[in-house]
């Protein structure tokens, strides 16, 4: 799994900062790429990338706000002329339908691909054989959701040494013994999975959250997540501004990490009234609280 931010800013691009797009890499996992809100000119930020269009199947939309919507149509768009045949499924709050077929019809836009909508309330968005996504209504100007993505858990390794001394020999056995719950041998013995494979491995919690203020109002959405990525837009010392616009501060998105035990903070969605030589105080001040803090910029990758 790859993160990779192609939008950090707040409400309006900047010189240093597009407005919000994360995109979350699952070449691994599942050959595919998510991408968690479309802000105003995220094609063009993806062309900075080695990211493929055509390997983006899900879009995930936390509110209606321009600066996390207005990319959107033009991605939809372009992702015709880039290869894209796959069905493409867009969740978003109520609106996100309309929205798209309304920009899609008034400009003529055909798509080469499937494209699904979904609008979600709060709860179960999807789920696979390998991921669930939960989304939870967070406290904002405009019905705005954050996202708690959880892979689950991997089935343990295979224990070859324990099968050698119960004279099983390597071969396509193995494979047999790891993927059924028991299989019986030629000599009519019964072997069961379960007492030859190792503990399963735990699965990954990223979460993505949408503008919000009220930070306690998101703890069980957050609650010890390898990777926690919240807005900071202001800096501690506008708490009442932040409070007033929805948003929030360095502070709080730290004491939120804190709190509920994430392993790692990633702040962004940055207000562009910060320039470069703000940042440091910025990422200072959550680390204060939560030390282990990173800030987002355009194009910066995280492994988790």
């Amino acid at each position: 799994m790859e993160l990779t931010f192609l939008g950090t800013g707040a409400g309006i691009p900047s010189k240093e900062r597009n407005v919000a797009a994360l995109a979350l890499s699952l070449l691994q996992e599942n050959n595919t790429i998510w991408l968690f809100d479309c802000g105003e000119a995220t094609q063009h930020q993806i062309l900075h990338t080695n990211i493929k269009p055509r390997k983006i199947t899900k879009i995930f939309i936390s509110h209606l706000h321009g600066d996390h919507i207005f990319g959107l149509p033009g991605f939809l768009s372009s992702r015709s002329f880039q290869g894209g045949e796959d069905e493409l499924i867009v969740y978003g709050p109520p609106g996100i339908q309309n929205f798209i077929e309304t920009t899609l019809s008034i400009s003529a836009t055909h798509l080469t691909y499937p494209l699904k909508i979904v609008e979600f309330a709060e709860g179960k968005v999807l789920e696979d054989e390998k991921f669930i996504v939960i989304c939870q209504k967070l406290h904002h100007g405009i019905p705005s959701y954050g996202f708690r993505i959880i892979e689950k858990d991997k089935p343990g390794e295979l224990l070859v040494e324990k099968l050698k001394e119960k004279g099983i020999a390597p071969g396509p056995i193995y494979k047999q013994i790891k993927e059924n719950d028991k299989i019986e041998l030629e000599n009519g013995k019964i072997i069961y999975r379960k007492d030859f494979i190792g503990e399963p491995k735990k699965g990954r919690i990223i979460v993505y959250m949408g503008d919000t203020r009220r930070t306690h109002l998101n703890h069980e959405l957050v609650k010890d997540a390898d990777i926690l990525i919240h807005e900071a837009t202001f800096e501690k010392d506008m708490e009442e501004l932040a409070n007033k616009y929805y948003h929030t501060t360095t502070v709080e998105a730290a004491k939120l990490a804190k709190e509920n035990h994430v392993k790692q903070l990633i702040l962004t969605h940055i207000s562009s009234r910060y320039q470069k030589e703000d940042y440091a105080q910025l990422l200072a001040e959550a680390c204060d609280i939560f030390p282990n803090t990173m800030m987002a910029h355009d194009f910066s990758t995280f492994h988790c």
